[in-house]
């Protein structure tokens, strides 16, 4: 019996192999090396059906108890992290999910009024993107994208979709819907452009944390609130330091029922506090996903050939 695959594995033929050793050199609009922003995941859930975190075992639905958990974020954490965003004076993009209009559509103002960047996030995380048929897929793209723009103001520029689900052609579908930039991959630390459908260069990925997360680690390893904050330390000093040659990305992904608690956001407000006076130092770009894109690829358009 032969192995499944003897010779060359399936691959998605989005981006070729470049070691992150031998990446063309540049710098950020205020000549640091590490850009960096915050990934503000602003959700709301079905009740009574549906996914999302847990804080303890899932019930028989309605579960009550991991519904008011998620809740919780949008009565009360978000603001609490508004308040801190505000007193440290830093932007965020703002990953949304399009049924906040429906349930707190205060909340997304406050994030406008704010200038926060609006980045699609699916209308729920309550349901996986990358289930959807290709025309469904499509048209929640679209949904998502006219509905920012009618109630906001702003159509966003980017995407991350709910529980980082893909179906094979959601790439494809980005770019054809008008995103010119995706967060669902986290395989490097700098943007890149993805091959689509539509010819190479029409979409950017930009890198989001799946580590510097606060589900995976707070919720999945049970990470303590202190030590969640030294990891978000330890992890900028090491990429200022790596940073010293080349240009980089960090991200930091936060949700408001998780950080928001009162004695998470005690630990949140000293690593924040850290990066605010690096930031205030010149040492970091402090910024938004977006403007990561749109600085990526006016230097990819200045310097065409180096940025395949």
């Amino acid at each position: 019996m032969t192995t499944r695959w003897p010779d060359r594995l399936p691959t998605h033929d989005r981006f070729d192999y470049l070691p992150i050793t031998r990446r063309p050199g540049y710098v950020w609009p205020n000549g640091a090396r590490l850009a960096v922003y915050i990934g503000f995941n602003v959700e709301h859930f079905a009740f009574g059906d549906g996914l999302g975190a847990c804080i303890g075992p899932a019930s028989p639905q309605p579960d009550v108890l991991n519904h008011g958990w998620r809740e919780y974020g949008n009565r009360v954490g978000a603001w609490r992290c508004l308040d801190l965003f505000d007193a440290l004076a830093l932007p965020t993009g703002a990953l949304v999910n399009t049924a906040l209009y429906d349930h707190c559509p205060e909340l997304v103002q406050a994030l406008v009024a704010r200038g926060d960047e609006l980045i699609g996030h699916g209308h729920s995380n309550a349901e996986r993107q990358g289930v959807l048929d290709e025309a469904h897929e499509r048209a929640l793209l679209q949904r998502c994208r006219e509905r920012m723009l009618r109630e906001s103001g702003q159509a966003p520029a980017g995407w991350l979709s709910p529980w980082i689900s893909e179906s094979a052609v959601t790439p494809d579908l980005l770019a054809e819907t008008g995103y010119r930039y995706t967060l669902n991959w986290c395989h490097d630390d700098q943007p890149l452009r993805m091959r689509t459908r539509g010819g190479e260069g029409s979409l950017w990925s930009v890198p989001y944390p799946q580590e510097l997360n606060d589900i995976p680690m707070i919720v999945g390893r049970l990470m303590d609130a202190k030590d969640f904050s030294a990891m978000v330390i330890d992890n900028f000093e090491e990429m200022l330091e790596q940073s010293r040659t080349q240009p980089l990305v960090m991200g930091l992904a936060l949700h408001p029922y998780i950080v928001g608690q009162p004695y998470r956001l005690r630990h949140l407000r000293t690593a924040l506090a850290y990066l605010a006076r690096a930031r205030d130092r010149g040492d970091i770009w402090f910024t938004t996903p977006g403007a990561i894109a749109s600085h990526a690829e006016q230097i990819a358009k200045e310097r065409p050939g180096e940025f395949a």
